[in-house]
């Protein structure tokens, strides 16, 4: 077996930004993505969110695609919540994600961020380091040598460039 350790911060949103993350879904819904994350072999160490987003820590496996992962898990909970019917309305995820790679000593403070989510909403304190990342609005440099100019953001990028793509 394999030896790896890659942690990721995972934020997505829902199609709108509509408030569909109620307390009365927000167990199921939880509870639907960790499993569908374990069906992958991913292990995650926190989920949290609020009425229009999810985030979560998680280790995936360097043999999983990110991308692939989270379109499995956004698809399989709305499709869960939608079949039948657990909310008054259709639920939708919009398109993209936010992530962020995590090295093992930074993973206790994301796990804590996670968990107090609903604490940094209501108190207006995002974590200081996600938040500068996601005004940069570009892919970080690799080097000197390989400086390219990034593509012109759409408009949407520009507002929340973690939810996009």
């Amino acid at each position: 077996m394999p030896y790896w350790q890659t942690y990721y911060h995972l934020v997505w949103a829902t199609e709108g930004r509509a408030q569909l993350i109620q307390p009365a879904v927000e167990p199921r819904l939880y509870a639907y993505i960790v499993r569908k994350a374990a069906e992958n072999g991913v292990y995650v160490y926190a989920i949290n969110g609020w009425y229009d987003h999810v985030h979560l820590v998680a280790a995936i496996p360097p043999s999983i695609a990110v991308a692939n992962l989270v379109m499995r898990m956004k698809g399989a909970s709305a499709h869960d919540l939608n079949h039948p019917p657990h909310l008054e309305g259709p639920f939708a995820w919009q398109r993209g994600y936010g992530v962020l790679t995590l090295g093992r000593q930074k993973l206790p403070e994301a796990i804590g961020y996670v968990s107090r989510q609903k604490e940094h909403h209501r108190e207006g304190t995002p974590w200081l380091s996600l938040s500068a990342t996601a005004r940069k609005a570009k892919a970080p440099e690799i080097g000197a040598s390989s400086r390219k100019a990034c593509p012109k953001p759409s408009v949407w990028c520009e507002k929340r460039p973690f939810l996009t793509r």
